[in-house]
């Protein structure tokens, strides 16, 4: 084989090696960069924040009703007709004073008295006929008077006769008060309890039925104030928070609510000096690791 003969194969076999060893070369270099990509991909990036729990006053919201402590009707003991006797419709009266005075021959039986102070709620004009057994006036009690509520079956654990009650009243009154009374048998057709707060009305501007709304102070209980943002819903519908552990591993943590406010929403179930996820929850998974960035406040 001549000179020119082994050039040419050479050249030859250079055009054939060069392009591979390059595209080997090359290969490697992009399998590097893709495993970088991997590693990077692998280690998202989130920010938390480390919540610390306090303790705070759950507070229930029920609508609510006054009823007057007692409403009777004063009957009268014999027949005759209603004389004047100066007493009206809305008037407040005391115990034992006359509401109907009667013309009859039986003169002990002439007065129909009050068995107790309270307002007139109705009674009947001078001049009717009024038979025995029949309704003279009706009376109400409305010192003290009482705001009835129904606390649902499924928050009546954390209430206790006493607790602290705040009502507002349609008209824009507000009333303090404690719990006189909480029952110990639900209401069948509702399946909740009976709360009742008695109110002083010396001067009778609560009026009986009127309604409004009770806020009930519970006892102190510890909980997490967090923004309502960071809240997720889980593949099973439950409510919870995404937090890391102290090998910065994504756990979610089921939360129940227990007071929403204009400031965040207060929260069981998180346990204390928790780091929640705050930003990038929705992009991690359960059990994967994460580079985090802790912010100072939720």
């Amino acid at each position: 084989m001549n000179l020119k003969t082994m050039s040419k194969n050479l050249r030859i076999s250079l055009y054939i090696l060069v392009p591979i060893i390059i595209w080997m070369i090359s290969g490697q270099f992009i399998a590097e960069d893709t495993k970088d990509e991997k590693k990077l991909k692998v280690v998202p990036s989130v920010v938390i924040s480390i919540s610390e729990a306090a303790l705070m006053a759950p507070t229930i919201t029920l609508n609510a009703a006054a009823i007057s402590e007692k409403r009777v009707r004063v009957m009268a003991k014999t027949s005759g007709e209603v004389m004047p006797n100066n007493v009206t419709q809305g008037q407040w009266v005391a115990k034992d004073q006359v509401l109907c005075r009667l013309g009859v021959v039986e003169l002990n039986r002439t007065e129909v008295k009050a068995p107790f102070s309270g307002f007139i709620e109705k009674i009947v004009k001078p001049g009717n006929l009024l038979n025995r057994g029949e309704t003279c006036a009706v009376i109400i009690e409305l010192d003290p008077i009482t705001f009835i509520a129904e606390v649902p079956e499924a928050e009546i654990q954390q209430v206790i006769k006493g607790q602290k009650v705040l009502i507002e009243l349609v008209t824009g009154e507000s009333i303090s008060s404690n719990l006189s009374f909480v029952s110990k048998s639900a209401t069948p057709s509702t399946r909740s309890f009976r709360v009742e707060a008695q109110i002083k009305n010396s001067s009778g501007l609560i009026r009986d039925g009127i309604t409004g709304t009770m806020h009930i102070i519970t006892n102190e209980i510890l909980a997490h104030k967090i923004s309502p943002s960071i809240l997720l819903l889980s593949d099973d519908g439950i409510i919870g928070i995404r937090a890391v552990d102290d090998d910065n591993a994504v756990q979610f943590i089921p939360v129940k609510i227990i007071e929403d406010t204009q400031d965040g929403v207060w929260v069981t179930g998180i346990p204390n000096l928790t780091k929640i996820i705050v930003l990038g929850q929705g992009f991690v998974e359960n059990g994967q690791n994460v580079q985090v960035t802790e912010l100072t406040t939720i």
